[in-house]
């Protein structure tokens, strides 16, 4: 065990380094107009008009930040102070305060909405880079964003965050993410980002308030976004937290499963802890029930009894991440195995190991997807480079620090 484990580091490590990190810095840098470009198509093909948009550039913000926090090179810093000149200069909207959704291909400002996933995503980035480098300046940012979503955000009666706004902060009719999003006043995918986000700035930042809202959205998960009689998330609600849709996301089942307990264990409250552990697992379990030796699929829509069987790119990295937890912290090596069989199918279908990067998804027939993006608005370095850094550093503990034994064991 001791031997495979070696092995995935090692092989981590590599795929980061020489497949993904690689790829966005020689393909993605825009010299031109400065920051890096929209877009790369699912045929590694450059669009250099392409909308920027703001996830993308935070995203590379974090990656960077986090890969030169891990492995101390100078290359990284480079890119990481790149994305965070790109966060501050073009997208940080210094009149109304909050992040532009979307820049044109000039860096000028195309979509001006206050979408509050990517203000998360610019905290995320931010404050990972006063992590590694303990820059004052992405840390003052990463608090002014921090501020934004609690004054115009937070649902002081109903509790949880609003989706959207305009760019002045006022109501927005269409809230959604993306079009194939449902128009909800609250989702379980923002609430899961802000928290991500909370998490890390509080490691920077032990502020009283952030760490009473970081514990309040750890509880938001259990009581109102989690499904009780079936241990996974439900995605789409209204500001009362109702919800009609009933949509199974196994990707972000299991996603949520480890970041929930990364936040609880980094508040430090062990009567806290135990209580979320006493659900983690269960989240996973249910998250296991898309999990095949082929990846972990998309999602089942329940309504309209429709199953989603393609394995995107981003499900399988945070699959190997959420089952790599549940060996960590409960000694599961049920869960270990099934790390290294989304690993082994991740290097046999989802990498471009001559091109770089890894393609979209492998659909259900086995033939790879190239239609959508190698880099784009949606397609950063974050799931799979977040992946690959997150099995190195916990490998590197597993090291130097006794086993670890769960404050609440869940049978």
């Amino acid at each position: 065990m001791e031997q495979a484990i070696g092995d995935l580091k090692q092989e981590m490590q590599e795929v980061l380094t020489e497949n993904i990190l690689s790829y966005w810095m020689r393909r993605m840098i825009d010299e031109e107009y400065g920051g890096f470009y929209g877009r790369v198509t699912g045929m590694d093909e450059l669009t250099p008009e392409a909308v920027k948009g703001a996830i993308l550039n935070a995203r590379i913000l974090w990656t960077f930040s986090a890969a030169y926090r891990l492995l101390d090179k100078e290359e990284y810093l480079t890119i990481a102070r790149r994305a965070k000149s790109v966060i501050i200069d073009y997208f940080y909207d210094q009149e109304y305060e909050g992040v532009y959704w979307a820049l044109d291909f000039k860096n000028q400002p195309l979509d001006t909405k206050k979408q509050i996933y990517a203000i998360a995503f610019a905290i995320y980035g931010l404050s990972e880079f006063n992590r590694a480098t303990g820059d004052p300046e992405a840390l003052a940012y990463a608090i002014r964003l921090f501020e934004c979503i609690e004054d115009h955000s937070f649902d002081h009666i109903n509790n949880g965050y609003w989706e959207a706004f305009t760019r002045e902060w006022s109501e927005i009719d269409d809230m959604r993410l993306s079009e194939k999003d449902v128009n909800e006043k609250k989702t379980m995918n923002t609430h899961l980002h802000i928290l991500e986000s909370y998490t890390n700035l509080y490691r920077i930042w032990k502020d009283d308030r952030l760490r009473k809202q970081l514990r309040n959205l750890i509880e938001v998960f259990i009581k109102k976004i989690l499904d009780h009689s079936s241990w996974h998330l439900k995605l789409f609600f209204d500001e009362y937290w109702n919800c009609d849709h009933h949509i199974i996301s196994y990707g972000h089942d299991i996603e949520a499963s480890w970041l929930i307990h990364e936040a609880a264990l980094e508040l430090g409250d062990m009567g806290f802890l135990a209580e979320v552990e006493s659900v983690v697992k269960k989240i996973a379990n249910a998250a296991f029930d898309g999990f095949t030796v082929q990846g972990m699929i998309y999602e089942k829509n329940l309504d309209l009894n429709l199953v989603d069987k393609d394995r995107h790119w981003w499900v399988q990295a945070e699959t190997v991440v959420g089952c790599f937890n549940i060996y960590q912290y409960f000694g599961e090596s049920v869960a270990l195995q099934k790390a290294y069989d989304c690993w082994d199918f991740i290097k046999n279908y989802l990498i471009d190991w001559k091109n770089g990067e890894w393609y979209w998804s492998v659909r259900h027939d086995g033939s790879v997807n190239k239609r959508e993006d190698k880099a784009g608005f949606w397609k950063c370095p974050y799931h799979n480079g977040r992946m690959c850094l997150e099995v190195i550093e916990r490998i590197k503990a597993f090291q130097s620090i006794p086993p670890y034994t769960p404050h609440n064991k869940v049978s």
